[in-house]
């Protein structure tokens, strides 16, 4: 904040609820001017306003969500100094009308939100974010500030590049969320999974579930309202209405779970979102990394939940093959996959495979699934050249290629009809697999898959050999695999983090703080805005605690500022007076 108060550029790379809108919120207030931020969501903008404007702070936006009149008036503010906030999505920069509005008034600074939608390698790439450049060269004295949660040093690098930010200074803090649980599980049947998983752990909280398709997202939204559980799908085939309802009621009701695609969620600010799963795997880190750090904004504890299987890599491995784009652009999203596979498929602490990927060092975080339950190991080799050999002779000897569904009935000696209809009951490897039940068969090769020892071609997804299936054929290399769990086991400390809030409170504070709750739900009703912007969780929770009797004690508590309490403490000690 000091050095953008002084007038330095920087790029700011904090976690997800990390306090990133901070750092150009006060320095927008203390500049002399208006703090223009460029916002890639201009679905997201009316909340942040309304976030804002319940602090007291001067804020508005630009998009074309307005009528007339509210642009005019918007402008009108902005051009007489009356804001202390304006928020634009990168488009409307373009466009010659707003640079000349620019022009009229008195800039701050400039926030560029969500700066990896500059990187062309990045997850959520915005053509419209090259442009900004722009920025630099027609306002050279408006100092800018980068921020994005996510970004390998190649990103920063490309960042800094596009936005022409060479000298602006880097501000990095620890990538490490410690209050997520990062637990991945054997896929069987997903919805199943997400069913228990939600009833056991997470009954009436808050959660994201993402799919990869849009017909999986309607799919398992139907499936959650059928089982009781309030859900509502979101993607980009809904009409502009639905999915803006759909956004609406996730960030003001408490309990309601969004299925989506990756199209939802940049720049969710629901602080209590207490878990993220996905039912399909994330096409690389910094996708998987972004979208579980949607959980547990208020610092309470949260679940990061994936199923994860054999189909998962194939389809991913079709979709880059079959992908736009030149070889380097196909060689990228295969690193990006492999590094995502590569966090699957590890033995050791996840959280700490998760930072090294971003740089940052860490030690066994004692939080996720394999430190909890630490997996099995075991030597693959034998199985690994079963199925490789396989393959081999498929190729070779008929000049044919199947996917992983043959194979595996083949090394189990499986007379099917597709078995026996091309005569693989004949092969030397029919039947050689039995001492491995089906499902540990799809690990070992799925686990070839990830390892680059088997690769996936064409439209049907079949099973081709690479340069590392010959030194497990032939060379003598060794190949450890992780060991199928029966089922998969829940942590022995798995978080409860939809009751976390009432465990930390003694007993007698419980009925007052729902009596908050209570409250905080009617008056955000009213007024027509998410609860979370009349008061976070963790600021009832204190207020249960410590029951001021008074406006000064109330005043004392985190997330209380001279507005809110102008604003609501008489309410409040009007609610602990009756509680």
């Amino acid at each position: 904040m000091d050095h953008v108060v002084a007038g330095g550029d920087a790029l700011v790379l904090m976690p997800t609820g990390g306090g990133k809108s901070l750092c150009y919120q006060v320095p927008a207030l203390v500049r002399p001017g208006v703090g223009v931020v460029v916002s890639p969501l201009i679905a997201l903008m009316q909340n942040q306003v309304d976030a804002l404007s319940a602090l007291g702070v001067r804020a508005g936006f630009l998009n074309s969500t307005q009528y007339p009149d509210e642009r005019r008036m918007v402008e009108q503010q902005f051009i007489a100094g009356e804001l202390d906030l304006l928020y634009l999505a990168p488009e409307r920069l373009r466009l010659d009308s707003t640079a000349a509005l620019l022009d009229r008034g008195k800039i701050a600074l400039f926030a560029i939100d969500e700066a990896h939608c500059v990187s062309q390698w990045g997850h959520d790439f915005r053509p419209d974010y090259l442009e900004l450049s722009m920025l630099h060269e027609r306002w050279p004295d408006v100092p800018r500030i980068a921020l994005t949660a996510t970004a390998t040093e190649k990103t920063r690098d490309e960042i800094i590049q596009r936005l022409d930010l060479g000298a602006a200074r880097r501000f990095v803090a620890s990538f490490d969320r410690p209050n997520i649980q990062y637990r991945i599980e054997p896929k069987n049947s997903p919805q199943r999974q997400l069913l228990d998983f939600i009833r056991t752990e997470h009954a009436g909280a808050a959660g994201i579930v993402y799919c990869l398709s849009r017909n999986s997202v309607e799919r398992t939204a139907a499936f959650l309202v059928e089982n009781g559980i309030a859900a509502v799908p979101y993607h980009a085939g809904l009409d502009n209405r639905t999915r803006a309802e759909n956004q609406s009621r996730f960030l003001r009701e408490e309990g309601l779970i969004v299925v989506a695609t990756i199209a939802f969620g940049m720049g969710i600010d629901k602080p209590d979102v207490r878990f993220v799963a996905h039912l399909d795997l994330p096409k690389s880190i910094e996708g998987y990394y972004q979208e579980t750090g949607r959980a547990g904004r208020d610092g309470m504890p949260s679940t990061a939940w994936m199923v994860y299987g054999l189909n998962d890599v194939v389809q991913q491995r079709k979709m880059i093959e079959s992908s736009e784009g030149d070889a380097a652009h196909r060689r990228q999203l295969q690193l990006h996959l492999d590094a995502m596979l590569a966090l699957c498929e590890t033995v050791s602490c996840r959280r700490t495979r998760l930072l090294g990927y971003f740089g940052e060092p860490g030690q066994s975080c004692g939080n996720c699934d394999t430190c909890l339950t630490p997996p099995e190991t075991w030597d693959g080799t034998v199985p690994a050249q079963k199925v490789l050999s396989t393959v081999l002779r498929l190729d070779r000897e008929r000049g044919q290629r199947f996917g992983a569904g043959q194979i595996i009935d083949i090394l189990l000696g499986k007379k099917n009809p597709k078995v026996l209809q091309h005569d693989h009951h004949e092969l030397t490897v029919f039947g050689i697999g039995t001492d491995l039940r089906d499902t540990e068969w799809r690990g070992v090769v799925r686990q070839l898959l990830a390892a680059g020892m088997l690769a996936v071609h064409g439209e049907y997804g079949v099973l081709t050999l690479t340069e590392a299936s010959s030194e497990v054929l032939f060379d003598g290399r060794a190949v450890s695999m992780r060991r199928e769990p029966e089922r998969a086991a829940k942590p022995a400390r798995a978080a409860r983090a939809s009751k976390a809030a009432a465990a930390e409170m003694a007993a007698s504070d419980v009925p007052v703080f729902d009596k908050l709750r209570e409250w905080r739900a009617a008056t955000a009703k009213e007024q027509g805005v998410p609860a979370y912007v009349v008061f976070h969780d963790a600021t009832l929770r204190e207020i249960a605690a410590s029951k001021p009797s008074g406006l000064a004690g109330l005043g004392a508590i985190n997330g209380i500022g001279e507005n809110k309490l102008n604003k609501y403490g008489e309410q409040v000690l009007e609610v602990l007076a009756d509680a």
